[in-house]
């Protein structure tokens, strides 16, 4: 996965836990107003926060994306206990110098005609705001932090958590 350096330098958290995360939960909304939910693989995260996203023109989610554009995107790496949500407007492009750019081996198996898929798209999500929660590196300093917030009520040692805009 490409994660570039951020302009925003506010979104450059969201970034590197990005890349050590790569995979989503997209959720979209439904007709209906119901809300769903499916992994999707990161392919990049550009400079200007804009995330690039292999998906295929008949599914649901492009649909959904189309008809109500806010959309979320939902990382986690529970081994290390960060977490990122962010909100963002989504959008198809069909951009052959885009998905060249960005193709990989890994997406051929959805895709068997690559590039000349008809039904290949990229969703982009840009980035209107993202909240994150980044634990302590170790397992011994978050285990230090929880016995400290219990003790003393003090969670400063538990990670940061922060709302950024874009």
């Amino acid at each position: 996965m490409d994660v570039q350096e951020q302009d925003n330098p506010e979104l450059q958290a969201v970034a590197d836990l990005v890349k050590d995360i790569k995979f989503a939960m997209l959720t979209t909304e439904e007709s209906d107003g119901t809300l769903r939910s499916r992994p999707m693989s990161t392919m990049q995260m550009e400079s200007n926060g804009d995330l690039w996203f292999f998906t295929s023109q008949s599914s649901p989610k492009i649909t959904e994306a189309e008809q109500h554009r806010q959309v979320n995107l939902g990382y986690a790496r529970i081994d290390k206990q960060d977490y990122v949500s962010i909100s963002g407007i989504g959008e198809v492009v069909r951009d052959k110098a885009k998905m060249a750019q960005l193709w990989t081996p890994w997406i051929k198996p959805w895709f068997p005609d690559g590039l000349d898929d008809p039904d290949l798209v990229l969703l982009r999500v840009r980035i209107t705001e993202a909240e994150y929660w980044d634990a302590p590196g170790s397992t011994v300093k978050r285990l230090y932090g929880l016995a400290k917030g219990i003790v003393t009520g003090d969670t400063s040692s538990l990670g940061d958590n922060r709302k950024v805009l874009n």
